[in-house]
């Protein structure tokens, strides 16, 4: 008989948490009950799933003795709050807004590093990392025997919605406002983000660098296990609701095979190789997909040993609720 498992999704009514819901019913996890917990003015709501309309409830009080499974998926503040809460339940944790440190909770993507789990005990603490980091460590895990990776250079084009189901709501503010010609004051982001794209997408340190490029710069080393790795990492935020697209370069430590690459590319299972002459695009392939999409593959102008891709993906689904979700398939079938 399949066992099931108690689940509690905080931050059920977010665009992540809304996500890992469905997600949790596409793939047919297996919940016993389903906790939806919330902040209080989102209480109240209800999310559906298998045919049930579920209410949300409030996070405060909530008893984690009666979870197996828990996903954090609101803030980083109320997992700091709460995380140690559900640890001294037994509960295992998902945190897919790194408010817990690598020691605690290693950052996990079942493609790339899954051996980690093998190295942690119960209760299981883990984090889902940014959707930029699953997506350039879900294809460089697939070239890596390959190539010897000398410096990574990451310029990720954000959507609007790395800020949540506010980030949405002022694209489509500002683009309205701007249609129809009527003046525009920035609320969220520090300028006009309708029809334009911004050079950073938080505030920069003394020396310039942004709290998610200094998070992707530590999130890959781990995920590759390359601690010597030099990364340069650029965030920019684009005028897009949904799905991430990034620009990569790879100085390697020899001359590229490029049609190894490709080869290895084309027949991967969890990537979506695009031939050359074509490129897919953030609107047009990823979102709503659960694969990454890489084109646009080539060598350096004038350097053999340099590596060039473009990739896209869907920073909701496949960068948050699906790798959390597979996390947990992990754990549901190895250690709990």
């Amino acid at each position: 008989m399949t066992r099931s498992f108690d689940i509690a999704v905080i931050g059920a009514t977010g665009s992540v948490g809304e996500a890992l819901v469905q997600v949790l019913e596409e793939r047919d996890f297996p919940v016993a009950n389903l906790h939806l917990l919330a902040s209080g003015e989102s209480a109240g709501r209800s999310l559906v799933f298998k045919g049930k309309n579920l209410r949300v409830r409030t996070l405060d009080g909530f008893d984690f003795s009666t979870a197996r499974l828990v996903f954090f998926a609101a803030t980083e503040a109320v997992t700091r709050e709460y995380a140690e809460q559900a640890r001294a339940a037994g509960c295992a944790v998902i945190d897919l807004t790194a408010a817990l440190p690598s020691e605690q909770a290693p950052r996990l993507v079942p493609e790339v590093n899954p051996e980690i789990l093998q190295t942690l005990s119960a209760p299981y603490r883990v984090t889902s990392p940014s959707a930029s980091a699953i997506a350039v460590a879900v294809v460089l895990a697939a070239i890596a025997g390959q190539v010897e990776i000398q410096r990574l250079t990451v310029t990720a084009c954000l959507a609007v919605s790395s800020r949540g189901r506010d980030g949405v709501a002022e694209l489509a503010r500002q683009s309205a406002e701007l249609l129809n010609a009527r003046p525009l004051e920035p609320r969220l982001f520090d300028q006009q983000i309708a029809f334009n794209l911004l050079a950073q997408v938080d505030t920069p340190d003394n020396q310039g660098h942004g709290l998610l490029e200094k998070r992707l710069v530590g999130e890959l080393k781990e995920l590759l296990n390359a601690p010597q790795l030099k990364v340069s990492v650029t965030c920019i935020q684009a005028p897009v609701f949904f799905g991430d697209s990034l620009c990569l370069s790879l100085q390697t430590a020899a001359p590229v095979d490029l049609s190894a690459i490709c080869a290895t590319l084309r027949t991967s299972a969890t990537l979506e190789y695009v031939e050359q002459g074509e490129y897919p695009t953030a609107v047009s392939d990823a979102v709503g997909q659960d694969v990454v999409y890489v084109g646009r593959v080539r060598g350096g102008l004038d350097d053999l040993a340099e590596l060039n891709m473009w990739i896209t993906s869907d920073n909701v689904r496949k960068g948050a609720a699906l790798n959390a979700v597979q996390i947990a398939e992990l754990l549901i079938k190895h250690y709990l």
